[in-house]
């Protein structure tokens, strides 16, 4: 089984990615996330998934790097992540009894065939009707600023929500595990004959 590599330093995916039991490093790809000049929101996540394992491959050779990016989306603005109070709360404001969806990235690189798998996983969202003062106490309580949408569903962000909708609720963290599996698969590794104890 080729060494598994996951481009990221977010802890929440790699969380997630424990969760299949593989052995795995991690390392930070550290690349411009910016969007192209009216990029699509799936072709935006795809190639940022794409790119971050792609930026690793030199320093890890022989190895399955998993890439992944995620954006929400109102409507057809992409909502990147807040960074701050202020942003999250205008997020948030602007969010209250609407339906948000996630489009996350997900790239497999097998750095010895030199073949990549990539697809784009959706979640959807619908926000309750939310005044300020929930709004506030919310962000005090979570302080989800790095996290796109300015939510964190595993935390008190389910309170936020009327109704969830998609195939995986992992992908709403970042890191969709069912289609994750599947790449694995094809590249040899499957958790349920490899996972450690």
């Amino acid at each position: 089984m080729p060494p598994i590599l996951l481009a990221s330093s977010s802890v929440y995916r790699r969380e997630l990615l424990s969760k299949l039991r593989l052995p795995f490093e991690w390392a930070n790809p550290n690349i411009d996330e910016a969007p192209g000049k009216d990029e699509r929101a799936d072709d935006l996540v795809a190639r940022l998934a794409e790119s971050k394992a792609k930026a690793l491959t030199n320093k890890y050779p022989n190895r399955l790097i998993i890439g992944s990016d995620q954006v929400s989306l109102r409507g057809s603005t992409i909502l990147g992540k807040p960074h701050d109070y202020q942003r999250a709360f205008a997020q948030l404001r602007a969010a209250s009894g609407k339906q948000i969806i996630f489009k996350t990235g997900l790239c497999v690189l097998n750095t010895i065939t030199k073949q990549s798998l990539v697809c784009v996983e959706e979640f959807s969202v619908f926000f309750r009707e939310l005044s300020d003062d929930q709004i506030h106490n919310y962000l005090i309580h979570d302080e989800p600023y790095d996290c796109a949408g300015s939510f964190k569903c595993e935390g008190l962000g389910i309170s936020l929500f009327t109704k969830l909708s998609g195939d995986d609720p992992n992908t709403l963290i970042g890191l969709p595990l069912i289609r994750l599996v599947e790449m694995l698969k094809q590249n040899g590794v499957d958790p349920l004959l490899h996972a450690k104890k």
